[in-house]
């Protein structure tokens, strides 16, 4: 297959999101915010999710590598990499993951968190997410859906929030995300699906495909529309147009006025 990507801060602040493909894989790393709170690690959330993704993209070179055996071989050799620090800090820097592989006959498909794949048959589409994390705390979060970005009340509010929400992160009564363990694997959304009538795919960062999972100002039609006349750098365009509009989050309320934004879109 043939893979377009790109990626795009949502600020000033460095890119948290990572994005890779290879003519057999597409992969989505968005690392999870730490809203300013200790971490027990030195090193960013950056750094993790671009040593997570090149050792994913390794351990997926072999065809014969299931997505998650692959993804807890990654996990682990990351972990490797920095033994001094606290990965057991509920705050560790973690990141969501999706994955789409093509095999003969098939696309294998995994996802950990709510970075989605949209795969695109002749009638549809079909969505493949993890929406666990949309359960944990509502009240909490919608605490923070009260205030304003940029806002003293919305930072403390969004404070509270990422701090309530590390304790469930990675517990059976949580959501999961690929962290300091290989356990989080265990817990992905996997499968395959015929590869016999699916035209396209695309690979998103929650912050791509919120321009129809939360700002509803395009479908998926629309989507797949621009993104096959102006590519995965057109569709990121559109959703930094509509988040313009909306720039302290009154219309949409949201954790941040613009999110990092990352599209692998599969032909």
């Amino acid at each position: 297959m043939r893979v377009a990507i790109d990626t795009d801060p949502g600020g000033s602040a460095p890119n948290e999101d990572w994005v890779a493909a290879t003519p057999s894989l597409a992969i989505v790393l968005d690392g999870v915010s730490t809203a300013g709170l200790d971490t027990g690690c030195r090193h960013g959330v950056p750094w993790y999710v671009s040593q997570l993704g090149s050792r994913l993209v390794a351990a997926l070179a072999n065809p014969n590598e299931s997505l998650t055996a692959g993804l807890a071989a990654a996990l682990e050799r990351v972990a490797a990499l920095h033994p001094e620090c606290d990965l057991a800090n509920p705050g560790t820097p973690s990141a969501t993951v999706a994955i789409l592989r093509q095999r003969e006959g098939a696309f294998d498909h995994l996802v950990l968190a709510d970075s989605p794949i949209i795969l695109e048959g002749p009638q549809d589409f079909t969505v493949i997410t993890d929406l666990r994390v949309d359960d944990v705390l509502p009240e909490l979060r919608a605490e923070v859906e009260q205030h304003e970005t940029h806002t003293e009340e919305h930072e403390e509010a969004l404070r509270r929030f990422v701090t309530a929400q590390r304790q469930t992160r990675n517990t059976p009564s949580g959501y999961w995300v690929a962290a300091g363990s290989p356990t989080a694997a265990e817990h992905a959304i996997v499968g395959s699906t015929p590869a016999e009538g699916i035209r396209t795919a695309a690979v998103l960062s929650d912050g791509a495909s919120r321009l129809v999972t939360e700002y509803g100002m395009a479908t998926w039609s629309e989507v797949f529309a621009t993104l096959r006349t102006g590519g995965p750098r057109a569709l990121i365009n559109r959703v930094r147009e509509i988040e313009a509009t909306d720039p302290t989050g009154r219309r949409w309320p949201r954790y941040k006025s613009g999110d990092d934004a990352s599209v692998a879109f599969c032909q």
